[in-house]
């Protein structure tokens, strides 16, 4: 016969015991401020480096290209041929002429000279060259005129291409052989004309006046 031993034994079996699961983390998968640490990232991803490819040859021919542009550029800054900017004016009319070396082409706003249909404007701008002899045929003028009209604009290039030349040809003395021929070469006019005044069509013109 069984004990009461045994039925309290065979009644409650032992439990098999699981096994605890380890809370302890190890050092290499948490830092100190709980991020993973690289290694173990290395470790986790195994994503193989890609070695890092050297920049190709063509980029420094490209500098090299580009360096040799900037020291021609630089050096054709340096042996630029003489270039002289000079302005002119005659009543309302402003002109700009610009000298430099050529074939003795005198442009207008962009036109030629000799498109200019009234010989006595076209002799009027190119007076100044009558007294540098074959010098003239050296340079190439370019003159831009605005306001007034075409006789103001004629003086006003006048003028800017006298001062012009003398600036080029700084060894020629031209300032004192164009102030003993017509002082106005160098020297701007300042007159202006007078302005309208009420009773009359003119600045000094009145209505007649009958006294039958």
């Amino acid at each position: 016969m069984a004990t009461k031993k045994d039925t309290k034994k065979k009644a409650a079996p032992k439990e098999k015991q699981m096994p605890e699961e380890k809370t302890e983390v190890s050092k290499e998968v948490l830092t100190v401020e709980g991020t993973v640490s690289p290694s173990v990232e290395a470790k986790a991803l195994d994503v193989p480096k890609v070695q890092e490819k050297s920049a190709p040859k063509t980029e420094d021919k490209k500098t090299a290209s580009k360096a040799k542009k900037a020291t021609k550029k630089a050096a054709k800054k340096k042996t630029t041929e003489k270039i002289v900017i000079t302005r002119g004016k005659r009543k309302e009319a402003v002109a700009r002429a610009t000298i430099k070396p050529g074939t003795g082409t005198i442009r207008l706003n962009r036109k030629s000279i000799e498109s200019i249909n009234n010989i006595y404007v076209r002799e009027i701008i190119r007076e100044p060259l009558r007294y540098i002899g074959s010098q003239a045929n050296t340079i190439s003028i370019k003159v831009n005129v605005f306001g007034g009209g075409s006789m103001g604009q004629a003086q006003a290039a006048r003028t800017a291409i006298a001062k012009g030349l003398d600036e080029y040809f700084a060894d020629m003395n031209l300032k004192e052989k164009f102030s003993a021929i017509d002082r106005s070469l160098l020297v701007e006019d300042t007159r202006r004309v007078e302005p309208k005044k009420f009773g009359g069509a003119k600045a000094r013109a009145r209505r007649q006046k009958s006294y039958r």
